[in-house]
């Protein structure tokens, strides 16, 4: 024993040991719950009370490259989901991490709790460790992490329990009510597919590509059915009046283009002759970081990209957008070069890795700038975002753009998923110790009120969440718990949903108000101690 205890002086021996009993402890699961990273947390605050402290340098270090893959991950959905109809699930994140602040607030003051326990505890009812980190560099306390680490076991349990039972409570057919209510997430950005016969005499024997049909925005000409054939669309195929024209857009620029070339029709696809149409999963890396422009496949291999789907959303195809891997296209051409471009995409390599030293680097060092310069608040005073905010925007705005300048940000999820759970765990660690030390302490002194407090800012919200996407936001009950999971990044919340219906659109809700909520959550951190 003495011997083992001798090891723990080491510093890199401590870190290590905390990682591996941490991560066993996370493992562990109690009817289908587990504890997952935080398992690290809870036995370094064990190591903590008793003395043992792993590095701030490895705190930080871990808190930045994880707040930077989060940042690149949820950057190409945030901004694009601002612009469409998906900012319903951006109110319901804000409407919860909104009522979960007012909440900390009220608890903060009733049970005569620190800024840093308050906005900890919040932090762990709301399962964010970005909101922890955000909340460590705000207060300098750590009671923050003793805060989290009271207040997270109930806020899983909580999200759990209440996504289950209240379909039963309120007896509600899931399928059947998905089907009744409107899906926000197929408005705006989902395309269309309509048959158009030609009828304008100005269009006769003219090609695609002298027509301009681009200036109808995202309206691509998939093929050309003339008589009983059926012809794939390329720049220099020709058309005539009286041919019917399938094309893929949105519903508004459809409109604009029926009334200029023609008609709508009844499609007949009955003798579909060479013309196939083909779902392709972008997996090659040649192919990664790429626009649909780039690639010229129209012309190079006479094949047209009509549709795109990423993240559970189905996109018309824009020739601007940067490929991903895992991005779902929707292929139109005859088989052979169907086939052809297809493994152009499927291409298999034995790099599942991408991760672009330099690029990250610079991303990070990028952030730790923006972190320190000070923001003036009117009335507030002023803060800075520190190294969990700064990074934060940089990420998100650097990975909405996939690449600028110098900078690559289009990761392999696999790369992407590395560094940020090696980062999670590395500040868990170090915020872990820290908490530790004072962690008997002050439950001896606080007592119950922390639990309770927990359990109000973790119930609050889902409740208010529920009512704001159920009936005002007149979201289908599908929708409104895979917000709801979203609103609370309540992964395992998540996971209960998806057991309960055999479809994706929980997880499309959940992933719709993620990005908004781990925003929110960040920034409320950082105001709160202005009101504590």
């Amino acid at each position: 024993m003495e011997f083992f205890v001798s090891l723990l002086e080491e510093p890199l021996l401590l870190l290590f040991v905390i990682l591996f009993v941490g991560s066993m402890l996370g493992q562990a699961k109690i009817r289908g719950l587990s504890l997952g990273t935080s398992g690290v947390l809870l036995v370094a605050m064990l190591f903590g009370h008793f003395g043992y402290q792993v590095s701030s340098t490895v705190q930080n270090l871990g808190l930045s490259l994880f707040i930077v893959a989060v940042g690149l991950q949820a950057g190409p959905r945030f901004f694009r989901m601002m612009r469409s109809s998906g900012i319903i699930f951006g109110i319901i994140g804000l409407v919860i991490v909104l009522v979960a602040s007012i909440t900390t607030i009220f608890v903060s003051h009733v049970f005569g709790l620190s800024p840093a326990l308050s906005i900890g505890l919040m932090t762990g009812a709301l399962t964010s460790t970005p909101g922890l980190a955000a909340a460590l560099q705000a207060t300098n306390d750590p009671l923050a992490s003793v805060g989290y680490g009271i207040a997270y076991p109930f806020g899983v349990v909580a999200v759990v329990l209440f996504v289950q039972l209240m379909p039963r409570i309120l007896k509600v057919d899931l399928m059947k009510d998905l089907k009744e209510t409107i899906d926000p997430a197929k408005t705006e950005g989902s395309p269309e597919v309509r048959t158009i016969e030609v009828v304008n005499p100005n269009i006769d024997k003219r090609t695609l590509k002298e027509l301009r049909f681009h200036k109808y925005k995202s309206v691509v000409i998939s093929r050309v059915i003339r008589g009983d054939r059926n012809i794939i669309a390329l720049n220099d195929t020709v058309i005539l009046t009286g041919d019917h024209l399938v094309a893929v857009g949105l519903e508004a620029d459809l409109e604009a283009f029926c009334q200029d070339i023609g008609k709508e029709v009844t499609p007949n696809f009955s003798n579909s002759d060479h013309v196939k149409l083909r779902k392709v999963v972008v997996d090659s890396e040649d192919m990664i970081g790429k626009n649909i422009k780039e690639l010229e496949l129209r012309r190079m291999y006479g094949v047209t990209v009509t549709r795109m789907e990423r993240g559970g959303f189905e996109f018309n195809q824009n020739s601007k957008w940067r490929l991903e891997r895992g991005d779902v296209l929707t292929l139109v051409s005859s088989e052979d070069r169907l086939n052809i471009v297809e493994k152009l995409f499927n291409k298999k390599s034995l790099t599942v890795t991408n991760v672009h030293i330099f690029s990250l680097s610079l991303i990070l060092l990028i952030g730790i700038i923006v972190g320190m310069v000070p923001i003036h608040l009117p009335y507030l005073g002023t803060i800075t975002l520190g190294v969990a905010g700064g990074p934060l925007f940089a990420a998100l705005l650097i990975g909405h753009f996939g690449k600028l300048g110098p900078i690559r940000a289009r990761f392999f999820q696999p790369s992407n998923q590395v560094i940020r759970d090696i980062g999670l765990v590395l500040f868990l660690a170090g915020a872990g110790t820290t908490a530790g030390q004072g962690l008997v302490d002050v439950v001896q002194k606080e007592g119950i009120s922390l639990v309770l407090g927990g359990a109000l800012i973790t119930i609050i919200p889902i409740f208010f969440g529920y009512i704001v996407a159920r009936r005002i936001c007149k979201l289908s009950m599908i929708h409104s718990l895979g917000s709801l999971c979203g609103g609370l990044t309540s992964t395992p919340g998540l996971g209960a949903v998806n057991q309960l219906v055999n479809s994706e659109d929980p997880s499309i809700a959940y992933a719709a108000a993620y990005p908004f909520a781990l925003i929110f959550v960040a920034i409320a951190s950082q105001l709160l101690i202005f009101f504590l």
